[in-house]
């Protein structure tokens, strides 16, 4: 049985790991703009980044981005996820198709999509004007980034909570109703908490997909709007500092893990109550 697993491990090895050690391996380094890189064993990279307040200011914007999407996310998430899961006969796989459409599109299209929509001379101004309100600036702001992220992430938020709250019986909350709780009760202690590993798992799903984010942000934000992704393409492609770019991505993996973690620990110890 051991041996089956073998090609998987392999595959994860060298696929996920190898790559990623060699990253290590390089945000040890120094940086050489004739060299590229100097090869060493230093955390100065991670010292630096930790101590530039720019790099702060951008992983706080990231935060607190990557938190409002998931709070919106989950938010507006929940209801669909329930009607999803509710739902009979041939509409339910009809549904599922639409809710799961978005996520054969890739993110540039869609952004593409948002900027004809949110743009000075786009619909959504056009409709402005119409009315005599004239043009709003819509593009380049945190709104049009916040509203491009949930858009991309909300399909897996909704397919997530269908697929636990589907394992709750209706007789749970039938029996609750019919003891007098009114609908908010009855979600609010039955439904919520027993679907709340649907909630655990998609949270950590949409918060790591909104922090690792890069095309939204570019796209949507503008060069003013920075976000931790952006700011490591940016070392990698535009500066070629490998080293720092490499400490940056580590930093932003570092944060998103441990973050995820703490979060989810912290639901299920209330889920165990």
């Amino acid at each position: 049985m051991a041996a089956l697993l073998v090609p998987a491990v392999l595959l994860v090895l060298a696929m996920m790991v190898a790559p990623m050690a060699l990253l290590f391996r390089y945000s040890l380094n120094l940086y050489s703009p004739t060299e590229l890189m100097i090869e060493a064993v230093t955390g100065a990279n991670y010292l630096n980044a930790v101590a530039d307040p720019y790099y702060r200011e951008v992983m706080a914007v990231t935060l607190r981005t990557a938190g409002l999407c998931t709070l919106i996310a989950l938010a507006a998430g929940f209801p669909a996820a329930y009607a999803l899961a509710r739902m009979g006969g041939r509409w339910k796989s009809t549904v599922t198709l639409i809710t799961v459409f978005p996520l054969m599109v890739g993110n540039v299209v869609r952004a593409a999509g948002w900027m004809a929509l949110l743009g000075n001379a786009g619909v959504i101004n056009a409709g402005f004007k119409l009315v005599g309100l004239g043009p709003v600036t819509l593009m380049y702001t945190p709104a049009a980034v916040v509203i491009g992220i949930v858009t991309v992430v909300l399909p897996y938020m909704i397919l997530t909570l269908a697929a636990v709250i589907e394992g709750i019986p209706r007789a749970v909350e039938e029996a609750a109703a019919n003891m007098g709780a009114r609908p908010f009760t009855v979600f609010r202690r039955v439904v919520l908490p027993l679907a709340l590993p649907g909630v655990i798992a998609g949270s950590a799903l949409v918060f790591i997909l909104c922090m690792n984010a890069y095309a939204t942000p570019v796209l949507l934000g503008g060069a003013r709007f920075k976000m931790m992704a952006p700011a490591v393409y940016d070392q990698f492609v535009r500066t070629t500092n490998w080293p720092f770019g490499a400490a940056l991505a580590f930093i932003l993996l570092i944060v998103t893990l441990g973050l995820t973690m703490a979060g989810s620990a912290l639901l299920q110890r209330r889920y165990r109550r």
